[in-house]
């Protein structure tokens, strides 16, 4: 297996590209020229940080090495999802963070002993860490659509969810339709992707390993294999979060807590 080397002139040619997304911003007005910058150099330091953290991991090899590495990857995640949504409300964090944790290494977990068993070790970082960080982003995208998609359901419907629980209604009954439309909007954008895949698409994993040189039915294989995982991670997370939410807005008493969120 072999792949052409790309050298740092190689990366800065490429880099040159944004200039094109510059230029639109300017001529539209679209005033994005900081952030593009700001983007780009965040896009190259923090790839290049990881890039030197994954060769030590990968040289280190220990599977406390690769959990640690994990564990922050999460943390990260959790924190991100937390905070991208248009409204909060106390305990956001922790409800993002047990979602995103329990869906990943789940699935991860799964990939790892069940799908991947034939590797020498469960925690190789050639496996662990790259499935780990596909599953991670995609349920990250998962829980900002849901739970965005479900406080500002929780907001808008408001009025009807309080004549309903003064009805006599449930609170699940009342929040029922908040929960599917919110679930439905975070799994939407997997979906999609596994309808186009391969025929619109080449995934990132996918094109990387024909680059460098993998047979294309093993990378094939290997990108089922992936859209699974992150298919079912992501519905996962969403439904965790989604619920915890509810049950966070919604007491036992079948009282809606909608002061408790909050615009940000």
């Amino acid at each position: 297996m072999s792949y052409l080397e790309i050298s740092f002139w190689h990366v800065a040619f490429a880099a040159m590209l944004i200039l094109i997304n510059g230029a639109i911003s300017v001529a539209l007005s679209l005033r994005l020229e900081k952030t593009l910058l700001i983007a780009s150099v965040r896009t190259v330091v923090q790839l290049l940080l990881v890039g030197l953290v994954l060769e030590w991991v990968f040289r280190f090899d220990r599977w406390y090495v690769v959990v640690l590495l994990g564990c922050v990857m999460t943390l990260i995640a959790g924190f991100t999802a937390a905070t991208r949504g248009k409204r909060t409300y106390a305990g956001i964090w922790f409800n993002c963070l047990i979602s995103i944790w329990a869906s990943a290494w789940f699935v991860t977990a799964f990939a790892l002993f069940v799908v991947f068993e034939g590797t020498e070790k469960w925690y190789q970082p050639q496996y662990s860490v790259p499935l780990l960080g596909m599953v991670l982003g995609n349920i990250l995208n998962g829980i900002t659509l849901g739970l965005n998609a479900f406080t500002e359901s929780l907001v808008n419907r408001r009025d009807y969810i309080e004549s309903m629980l003064s009805a006599g209604a449930t609170r699940w009954e009342a929040a029922i339709e908040p929960i599917r439309d919110s679930i439905r909007t975070g799994m939407t954008p997997i979906i999609n992707a596994m309808m186009i895949v391969g025929l619109v698409s080449l995934p990132g994993m996918m094109t990387g390993q024909l680059v460098s040189g993998m047979d294309p039915m093993q990378a094939v294989k290997y990108q089922i294999v992936i859209m699974f995982l992150i298919a079912s991670a992501t519905a996962l997370g969403t439904v965790g979060v989604v619920v915890l939410t509810f049950l966070q807005l919604f007491n036992k008493d079948h009282q809606f807590l909608g002061h408790q969120v909050i615009s940000r």
